[in-house]
């Protein structure tokens, strides 16, 4: 193809048409992208600060994501502790209401004089119920002070000091209830010694007119005879004949609620009182109190018949209706998870605010020693109630103070978590602000 000549005029208006078409497309670029310097030949250190700009503001909105997430398992976690919350002061509320029930179930006897006031010693007495599995009596008829004597006497004599050193290394015991003496037989020993040592706490012993040993207590209470040296002087069995002598007498109803109020083993799980001549026993106990010595007629007569009185079925509805709450403690705690961080669970939150990783925050439930926790019944210290936990009032008032210290550590935990998510929060803000901030600049 043919050169085409231009003429210097026309090659500078040609320049010029160049020169106006590029910045037309400059402009136009500028336009559309609202950016002075689009590429490193607009303005190299424009381009490579806002390029700068740019990548540490995408880097910080990398962020956001893992901050928005941090917010939300905070809040589950806040969910969880408000659930919680509420289902303690359910609980507290069920114990409140146990405490003020007083429907203990009673029942009022008439005494059968004529079968206790009897030349045998005549008894009522309670098991079951908050009692407990071992009987607690109390006589009907009142006994004499006198009685016939307990007493036992060996079966082989000892004539002198000698006779008994023969059973050197031997120990006599006598036990008669709590009351124990004991003497060790030596080569020293005399007869003297012997009675004088074991004549105590009771017991009376002395060598009757055969040389036997001859063991009595005045007080009527049997007694038994232990130890090898016991078993060699013939002595080893339990004392005949220490049976209190009884007047037959019948105690009053008034008298039977005195004794009934103040035994200590009774105390605060049975109750007793005067009704209209009656003896009215109150069941201070959830569960079912067996009263022995109660006749087929429903009187008392101190035989071997039973009667029985239902425990407070209000009380132990209550026990069921606690356990039932503290099981949905538990599983508000497991559920309040987000995106697989349970941070009532013990879990650790790690949350980072800036692209280099200096500044960051871990979240995590702990204890007031700053030891990381899960948030459940065993970290609050509530235990399953037994029916006999509600039995008395002063049972009751330590449960309640047990549910009191909880909510004290709930509402800590989510003060702590509430500061947590407002220091989250405010980063995210902040965050926000300095994409913005960037990107304007780039």
């Amino acid at each position: 193809m043919p050169e085409v000549n231009l003429s210097k005029a026309v090659r500078s208006n040609l320049l010029s048409l160049q020169s106006t078409a590029t910045q037309m497309a400059k402009t136009q670029e500028r336009l559309a992208t609202g950016l002075k310097v689009n590429t490193a030949l607009d303005n190299p250190t424009n381009f490579f600060t806002a390029a700068s700009l740019n990548s540490r503001a995408s880097d910080m909105a990398n962020l956001l994501d893992s901050m928005s997430n941090g917010i939300k398992t905070i809040e589950a976690a806040d969910n969880g502790l408000t659930s919680i919350t509420k289902t303690v002061e359910a609980m507290q509320s069920s114990l409140r209401q146990a405490r003020q029930d007083k429907s203990f179930k009673t029942m009022s006897y008439s005494l059968d004089t004529a079968s206790i006031g009897t030349a045998a010693v005549k008894t009522i007495s309670f098991e079951g119920g908050a009692v407990g599995a071992a009987p607690v009596s109390i006589d009907l008829n009142t006994t004499s002070s006198a009685a016939t004597a307990a007493s036992a006497t060996g079966s082989v004599a000892v004539a002198t000091d000698a006779a008994l050193q023969a059973f050197a290394g031997n120990t006599i015991t006598l036990t008669a209830g709590s009351n124990t003496v004991s003497y060790a037989i030596t080569g020293a020993s005399t007869k003297s010694d012997l009675t004088t040592a074991l004549s105590a706490s009771g017991f009376t012993v002395a060598f009757d007119g055969s040389n036997n040993l001859a063991v009595s207590r005045t007080d009527g209470v049997n007694f038994t005879g232990s130890g090898a040296g016991a078993t060699s002087l013939g002595i080893a069995t339990t004392s005949a004949n220490g049976v209190p002598a009884v007047t037959g007498a019948v105690k009053s109803v008034d008298a039977l609620v005195q004794e009934i109020n103040s035994n200590t083993s009774l105390a605060g799980k049975i109750r007793a009182s005067n009704d209209s001549g009656k003896l009215r026993i109150e069941n201070l106990s959830t569960e079912e109190l067996n009263v022995t010595g109660v006749g087929s007629d429903g009187e008392v007569d101190g035989t071997a018949g039973t009667g029985t009185i239902g425990g407070n079925d209000v009380r132990k509805n209550l026990v069921k209706q606690f356990n039932d709450l503290r099981d949905q403690l538990d599983k508000f705690a497991d559920d309040a998870s987000f995106n697989g961080i349970n941070l009532l669970r013990g879990d650790k939150l790690k949350l980072t605010f800036n692209e280099t990783g200096t500044s960051t925050i871990d979240i995590q439930a702990k204890n007031e020693d700053g030891d990381p926790i899960s948030i459940n019944n065993s970290s609050l210290g509530i235990d399953l109630v037994v029916n006999s936990d509600l039995d008395n009032d002063a049972t009751i008032d330590g449960k309640l103070s047990v549910l009191s210290t909880a909510l004290g550590k709930l509402r800590s935990q989510a003060s702590s978590f509430g500061s947590n998510l407002s220091i989250v929060e405010n980063r995210t803000d902040f965050t926000k602000k300095m994409i913005n901030t960037l990107e304007t600049g780039a």
